[in-house]
């Protein structure tokens, strides 16, 4: 192991992470591991366009680069020009996929390679990386160990996003509008996912008999959130309960769900980005898998509980079933037991 926060040498650093959203909130724990392993150097961030806003404005980077490298060789040729004129001592990869490699090979090739190249697999072009890793891994584990091999203390137990305070109060105004203030008890519900992914939804009459049993164990409101794909699902969702149901899906930001979020008493989601996102709060948080594994997927943080229906087929990962099971068979009741055992009733 090298020890790269002892090395006077590392002025300027590049934290690569592309996608997907919720993987590249997760790495924004390691992200701040390293910002307080480094306090006095700049830090630069290379994602993706679309995940660009959740770090736009966070003052742990000086600059921001975010281009589609996935799209064509041009777009390939300005990252090489982009990352090159930043002159970096130390390239952390949190991605190190076979393009990650290409492009990085390619720096090194070009003689504007940095000295140290962490990444989170033991193979050329990084000289620093992990040991062999265990079969069944969270992506946060496997990134905290490519972090430890460079000897950067991995200690920040959830994601840490940075909310300007326009979304901060953006928040405010949606909650009060629909009659949610400072001693009003709501739960979040995040009921959706991507269209594509639809067998990760629990289901809007599942969703429904929870808020019921949430509004009779005292929570007065339960606010919907989610984006165009989950529009229909939230709408079913509010048609089933009426009253005390705020639906926000498509009215909200990425970077207003934290304050939203934090200030709940509970969240329930799917296996989905912006479960990842509300994992950045400390509110207690049951998300319900069935296709995907909760060992490789669940948000990180001591108040996140996962719950998976135990079948044969469970963790298949594919995207048509004709029974669903995996689903169906975790209760509102389950979640319940789940929230009471979280202290969130």
């Amino acid at each position: 192991m090298i020890d790269l926060p002892a090395r006077a040498d590392i002025r300027r650093i590049l934290i690569m992470k592309w996608s997907a959203m919720g993987d590249v909130v997760i790495a924004s724990a390691l992200m701040e591991d390293v910002r307080r392993a480094f306090p006095a150097a700049e830090i630069d961030l290379n994602t993706l366009p679309p995940w660009a806003p959740l770090f736009r404005e966070d003052p742990r980077f000086r600059k921001l680069i975010a281009i589609p490298v996935r799209k064509g060789a041009r777009n390939m040729l300005q990252w090489l020009r982009e990352v090159r004129g930043g002159h970096y001592d130390l390239i952390v990869d949190l991605q190190s996929t076979d393009r990650a490699r290409i492009l990085l090979s390619l720096l090194l090739a070009s003689g504007a390679g940095p000295r140290y190249r962490l990444g989170t697999h033991a193979r050329f072009p990084y000289n620093i990386a992990p040991g062999p890793q265990p079969p069944v891994v969270h992506a946060f584990d496997h990134l905290r160990a490519a972090l430890r091999a460079g000897g950067i203390p991995a200690l920040t137990p959830r994601p840490v996003l940075h909310v300007p305070p326009r979304h901060r109060q953006r928040a405010v105004d949606l909650l009060r509008k629909h009659g949610i203030g400072g001693d009003t008890r709501y739960a979040v519900f995040l009921p959706g996912c991507q269209a594509a992914g639809y067998l990760k939804r629990w289901g809007a009459l599942r969703y429904g008999a929870l808020a019921l049993y949430l509004r009779e164990a005292g929570y007065e409101k339960i606010v919907l959130l989610g984006g165009p794909d989950e529009m229909d699902e939230c709408e079913r969702i509010q048609q089933l309960c009426g009253e005390g149901v705020i639906n926000l899906c498509g009215q909200t930001e990425i970077l207003d769900l934290p304050p939203i979020c934090e200030n709940a008493g509970c969240i329930i989601a799917n296996d989905t980005g912006t479960a990842h996102v509300a994992a950045s709060t400390t509110t207690p948080q049951v998300v319900i898998c069935g296709p995907t594994d909760p060992r490789r997927v669940k948000p990180v943080g001591d108040n996140v509980r996962a719950l998976q229906a135990e079948i044969h087929c469970i963790n298949c990962y594919r995207k048509h079933c004709s029974h669903h099971s995996c689903m169906e068979l975790v209760s509102p009741e389950t979640v319940l037991t789940a929230l009471r055992e979280l202290n969130a009733l």
